[in-house]
């Protein structure tokens, strides 16, 4: 009881803060810290509505330039979860938890420029809920200008960026908004999506955008979340395509529109929703704590995989539209997919839709509510399920580099048969959340 009390006094400070915060001065975002790296979009409350990475230098190339950068944050939950199923054994009762601070998570920036337009970039995790050890997430080639000073190359590199390496693949818009491990900046809520299609892969990409606000991306990659050369009948490439219009119109109002579309044809182990090494920010909700003996076991908890681990597809639909100081981004998503063992494809369907306030000049604090809903049958299951999200938000930009977040979820299980842990479940409360970026 001590511990809610806590949760909901935090909560009650960050939102009672939120005036005081919107009536400071712009002074605030020039405190942002500078980018001394080309075609870069800032890690901080500048990044907030970033998709891609920005087509404008940012800063003059003086010469090889190097960048350090980390981000990292802390949970205080207060999540209760439930079931209704029959009959009770070992393995679908769910693990008692409590209230509670979350282990750290921390994310390792480093960047360097090549040359005039060409950069590269390398993520690292330092701690995260799989893993408690260091270990890489992307390391990746960018190029923004031509490397030789032909005419037409220089003009096609006006409207052109292009990528190699191990990178996190352009599939969708809601994979630009989401809480990367250690860097929730970004994210107005805690959780990430139910279906949460991220993905590092190995391969590349070519993005073209004409002043217009008309975008087009086009990529191949190996399919896969690490290189291999073993099992080559079993692997195939994916493909991707993406199309849009973004453009801000007027001093008030931006739009943007964009469809993604994946194809796959096989894999050793697509990881499209499943790639997220780091973890779900709902720890231990339902989980029985006999299949899920540690955090790093249970790391998806609140999370739908498909297993879509061999064949999939999956096309995705979002709308985002700025009004001033009102944001307003939706997600539309089918997937089909199969694993190597099943002679049928599946599917699952996504919808989602975020509601966003930012008050005051500088947008320093925001209010925000989120209803998110995925149906499918998993594997081994004959019908489909439904898993329903309703999440309301706050947050205050301390800083430019500082955020402070809290999070109300509730989240139900719906037609999962009477002997399945999921069966009549669900868990809802709050999160309170500390970012850190620099």
């Amino acid at each position: 009881m001590r511990s809610t009390i806590s949760t909901l006094t935090l909560a009650a400070a960050v939102l009672a803060a939120v005036p005081a915060a919107a009536q400071r001065g712009p002074e605030a975002s020039s405190s942002r810290n500078p980018v001394n790296l080309q075609y870069m979009a800032p890690r901080d409350q500048g990044g907030i509505n970033v998709f891609e990475q920005p087509k404008v230098a940012g800063v003059e190339y003086t010469g090889f330039a190097l960048n350090w950068g980390a981000a990292f944050t802390q949970q205080f939950q207060s999540l209760h979860h439930e079931n209704a199923t029959t009959p009770r054994t070992e393995a679908t009762t769910l693990k008692v938890i409590g209230n509670g601070f979350n282990n750290a998570t921390a994310n390792l920036y480093m960047g360097a420029q090549l040359a005039k337009g060409i950069r590269v970039q390398l993520t690292s995790y330092l701690s995260s809920r799989r893993h408690n050890e260091t270990w890489v997430k992307d390391g990746f080639l960018q190029v923004d200008e031509s490397p030789v000073d032909v005419p037409i190359l220089n003009k096609l590199m006006e409207y052109a960026t292009v990528r190699f390496g191990h990178f996190e693949v352009n599939y969708g818009d809601a994979h630009f908004r989401r809480t990367d491990n250690g860097n929730a900046m970004v994210n107005p809520f805690v959780g990430n999506l139910i279906l949460d299609a991220f993905t590092t892969e190995v391969g590349g990409d070519v993005l073209l955008r004409h002043p217009s606000g008309v975008f087009g991306m086009i990529a191949m990659t190996n399919g896969e979340i690490r290189g291999t050369v073993v099992t080559p009948r079993n692997r195939g490439e994916a493909f991707m395509f993406k199309a849009g219009y973004d453009k801000q119109l007027n001093e008030d109002l931006r739009v943007r529109v964009s469809a993604s579309h994946r194809d796959h044809a096989s894999a050793n182990s697509a990881t499209l929703y499943a790639g997220d090494r780091a973890g779900s920010r709902y720890y231990w909700v339902m989980e029985n704590g006999v299949a899920a003996t540690t955090e790093a076991s249970a790391f998806r908890s609140g999370l739908v995989n498909p297993e879509f681990s061999d064949k999939n597809t999956a096309t995705m639909f979002n709308p985002f539209v700025k009004f001033r100081g009102l944001e307003v981004f939706g997600v539309v998503e089918q997937a089909e997919g199969r694993t190597a063992a099943e002679t049928e494809t599946r599917t699952f369907k996504q919808t989602a839709a975020d509601v966003i306030y930012r008050f005051g000049q500088t947008e320093r604090t925001y209010v925000a509510g989120r209803v998110n809903s995925v149906s499918g049958r998993p594997r081994g299951l004959t019908e489909d399920v439904t898993v329903d999200r309703v999440a309301f938000g706050a947050g205050w930009f301390i800083t430019p580099s500082l955020l402070m977040k809290g999070e109300y979820v509730s989240q139900e299980y719906k037609d999962y048969p009477a002997t399945s842990i999921f069966h009549g479940g669900k868990f809802k409360g709050f999160v309170i959340e500390g970012v850190v970026v620099f």
